[in-house]
């Protein structure tokens, strides 16, 4: 009799060793169960230095930074690795997510986000999920110089100027005015809109300036003999 009940427990604890995810989380076979194309990065290898790569990748945004298209970003969830996530804010300003699938994250602060994220995760899959979202990648914010410059073309923003650039700083950066360029007839076009600009003024004034925003077209114009 105890032989039998020996060899009983051998074989329980053999088909207990060979079970899939016999000791995985919900989530883990949630992600599990995902196809490879939209399984979250660090789904497979160390999940710990994947932590590690991440946080490490961060970088500081500006107090209320918005999100927008082709900012990356980075998503942690306490306890579950499965669910971290790098991904990229597409043209919508949208993310494709573990479980959630996509997501409008586009003009909302990194506190709304993950605020947005726990909502969505707590509302369905998990537990009081506590989310991080931190940015590890600003999109290509870009400006173009025509006319009267001597490198028209386009240009991407100085790093640490979200905000924008100074008119005069933008021309520099294309090389500075032809022989015939007119500074006081500068024209930008700002989405549907048309602004004129006199920057010889502005360089008489000091202080003054008008700031490049990102996707402007500037176009300096050619003086009049």
């Amino acid at each position: 009799m105890a032989i039998f009940i020996a060899q009983l427990r051998a074989q329980t604890s053999s088909g207990d060793a060979n079970r899939p995810n016999a000791t995985g989380s919900p989530a883990s076979s949630l992600v599990s169960a995902l196809p490879d194309s939209v399984k979250p990065a660090g789904s497979s290898g160390s999940s710990t230095n994947s932590a590690v790569a991440l946080a490490t990748s961060a970088i500081s945004a500006p107090i209320g930074y918005q999100l927008t298209t082709d900012d990356q970003i980075a998503i942690e969830i306490y306890g579950e690795d499965e669910l971290r996530s790098a991904v990229r804010l597409n043209a919508d300003g949208a993310v494709s997510l573990p479980l959630l699938g996509s997501v409008h994250l586009g003009g909302l602060t990194l506190n709304q986000a993950a605020a947005r994220l726990t909502e969505l995760y707590g509302k369905d899959y998990l537990v009081n999920p506590k989310v991080n979202v931190m940015l590890i990648g600003y999109a290509k914010r870009r400006f173009t110089v025509l006319g009267q410059v001597n490198r028209p073309g386009s240009y991407e923003m100085p790093e640490g100027s979200l905000s924008g650039i100074d008119v005069l700083e933008a021309i520099a950066i294309a090389g500075g005015y032809t022989r015939i360029a007119a500074p006081e007839r500068i024209s930008v076009k700002r989405r549907d809109q048309i602004l004129r600009v006199d920057a010889k003024r502005l360089a008489r004034a000091g202080g003054k300036s008008f700031r490049v925003q990102p996707g402007d077209a500037i176009t300096v114009g050619e003086s009049i003999f």
